[in-house]
């Protein structure tokens, strides 16, 4: 098993350059100058982005951000502690809120994103390691749980031109939401009603763990996902 690393090898120099090797290496850090995987969700309010930099940590300092939702949690790594050590430098609240890319969200996770949203200060950026699903799941609730959008709309943040794979393991936040939408429908609720929403997902309709096991992705699509992109 991988040792995971600890702060206190990031305290030393030796420490300090494998979290940077692991930043730009392991989380594409190279890539991202070739493809910025940036989008504003909000004007002026909230964006989604993948793992930043110090630099670019310090650039959305420039920009006014207040603060990071870091959605791949606390979990030791490089990329963890160099962000936690530029956002301290800065000045910029960071919150750990670690969400999943290849399950259904669970009934704490969507409670906990729409209290997120209403305590954060403003403007905000929110990231995973490439930008495409955990952040476009969130960046959907945001839009849903904030911003008042119908679910419908919001879903356009789970799309291809993020970098979203519906066909691949990631399909199965796809499948939670259509599965709503389907009793929203039935039901003759709005598709823009939250509290609805949050009812049902907090009720015995709504099996997280069954969706997973229901959930058939294409293989192609999880090579390519999971492989190609070694998306996390």
């Amino acid at each position: 098993m991988k040792t995971l690393p600890t702060r206190e090898d990031f305290a030393t120099p030796k420490g300090r350059r494998r979290a940077w090797a692991a930043l730009m290496l392991g989380d594409h850090g190279v890539l991202r100058k070739f493809y910025d995987n940036t989008h504003n969700v909000a004007p002026d309010k909230m964006w989604r982005t993948y793992q930043p930099s110090p630099a670019l940590l310090a650039a959305w300092k420039d920009k006014g951000v207040k603060t990071v939702i870091n959605l791949r949690g606390d979990r030791p790594s490089g990329a963890l502690f160099l962000e936690e050590d530029a956002c301290e430098k800065l000045g910029l609240r960071l919150v750990n809120f670690r969400v999943y890319s290849r399950e259904a969200p669970s009934p704490d996770i969507l409670q906990g994103a729409r209290a997120l949203f209403e305590e954060i200060e403003y403007p905000a950026i929110m990231h995973c390691k490439s930008g495409a699903d955990r952040a476009g799941l969130m960046a959907t609730l945001y839009l849903f749980f904030h911003e008042g959008k119908p679910l419908d709309e919001a879903l356009d943040q789970l799309s291809f031109k993020y970098g979203h794979v519906k066909s691949a393991k990631t399909g199965v936040i796809d499948l939670a939401f259509e599965r709503y939408m389907a009793y929203a429908r039935d039901n003759n609720i709005p598709l823009d009603d939250a509290g609805a929403f949050l009812a049902w997902a907090s009720s015995s309709a709504y099996d997280p763990a069954a969706l997973k096991r229901e959930y058939k992705p294409k293989p192609a699509a999880s090579i390519f996902a999971d492989i190609i992109l070694r998306r996390e």
